[in-house]
């Protein structure tokens, strides 16, 4: 029984919201020894991306905690960047500390947050059911948030010729949906490029964490290739696990070049980064610092956020693209480091949002 006057506190966490913290370039472990010029390629695919709109529009409207300028603050820093030699890093990093200013990025002032990666993984497909062939990957539906993973898998998309393509193997299906691109070898000869192209709004359970949770498999064992081959010599129980996560993702086809990013320009490999857009504008260039948890280097060096993903939430949490194939998908699932990130921004937005 309570005493008299006593009372009851619930803790409430507060919701999550972007903090930027002035910083110097002194302060970027590692910024000496990147290879600043990689980036720019990437950089400069962002730029022609917003570059096309009017000067008086915003960067990007989708943050809701920072104004991260207008298009016409960023467009000298764009033509700048165009006049930078190919491969010159100590034009690059000139470029990048003559022009711009780090922001260490928080969550209500906590700046350490979670980095993970991912890749454009490789399938075997047709373009018509048979055989091996019975996995359906499909179009976006009138109402794509009818339906939950379960109710698709059970076939409520059925017979309403929304089939992209048939792949071989449902747990390699799965994990596209994770990835969010895909290059599908095709039966009847040669390969497309399927690429994200909406979901159905269920909330993302990570599978991971429920074998976690349950005991299946210790949390320091957790990568993507541990989970797939669990999936693979567990078909029953691994169907009946992706069936937990009601998110489902629906697909397009992509000519020519990708994969696509959120942004609508071709990834970089290792240097294009996926964000929550609720917090921060694609296109901004960002320096992570971050330590791996099973690689013993750290990873350190410039990205642009360029990309977004399901599982991506919170001011401070990125998903680094490492490329195409097999090699890049054995370093994308093995990529899990805590650390932090700066925005690169034009002088003038930097010192806007650091309230100069």
């Amino acid at each position: 029984m309570l005493a008299a006057g006593a009372a009851f506190w619930f803790y409430k966490p507060r919701p999550p919201r972007l903090t930027l913290a002035p910083a110097s370039f002194e302060q970027l472990a590692g910024w000496r020894e990147d290879r600043i010029a990689a980036a720019l390629p990437a950089f400069l695919k962002s730029c022609a991306a917003f570059g096309a709109k009017a000067d008086d529009r915003p960067l990007d409207t989708r943050p809701a905690g920072a104004d991260f300028g207008k298009v016409g603050e960023w467009r000298p820093a764009c033509a700048a960047a165009a006049a930078v030699p190919s491969g010159d890093d100590k034009a690059a990093r000139q470029f990048f500390e003559t022009g711009f200013r780090p922001l260490l990025a928080g969550n209500n002032g906590e700046p350490e947050g979670l980095f993970t990666g991912y890749f454009e993984i490789s399938l075997n497909g047709s373009r018509k059911r048979g055989g091996k062939f019975q996995t359906p990957l499909y179009r976006k539906p009138p109402d794509p948030a009818k339906f939950t993973r379960a109710e698709i898998e059970d076939g409520a998309l059925a017979g309403q010729n929304l089939e992209l393509l048939w792949l071989d193997d449902p747990v390699a299906a799965f994990f596209l949906e994770i990835q969010g691109s895909g290059r599908v070898k095709l039966a009847e000869g040669g390969a497309t490029r399927v690429g994200f192209d909406g979901a159905n709004g269920r909330p993302y359970v990570a599978v991971g964490r429920l074998l976690v949770d349950r005991g299946i498999m210790p949390r320091e064992k957790v990568t993507m290739a541990a989970i797939r081959d669990w999936m693979a010599a567990n078909p029953k129980d691994g169907a009946a696990l992706r069936r937990e996560n009601p998110s489902y993702v629906f697909f397009r086809e992509i000519t020519g070049d990708g994969p696509i990013g959120a942004e609508q320009v071709v990834l970089t490999p290792e240097r294009s980064l996926a964000v929550d857009r609720a917090h921060l504008s694609l296109g901004i260039p960002v320096w992570v610092d971050a330590q791996q948890r099973f690689a013993p280097d750290p990873i350190r060096r410039l990205v642009v956020a360029q990309d977004t993903g399901g599982a991506i939430k919170g001011p401070v949490r990125g998903d680094l693209f490492w490329g195409t194939g097999d090699k890049a998908g054995a370093i994308a699932g093995a990529t899990n480091a805590r650390g932090r990130y700066y925005l690169l921004l034009p002088a003038a937005v930097a010192n806007r949002l650091a309230g100069k």
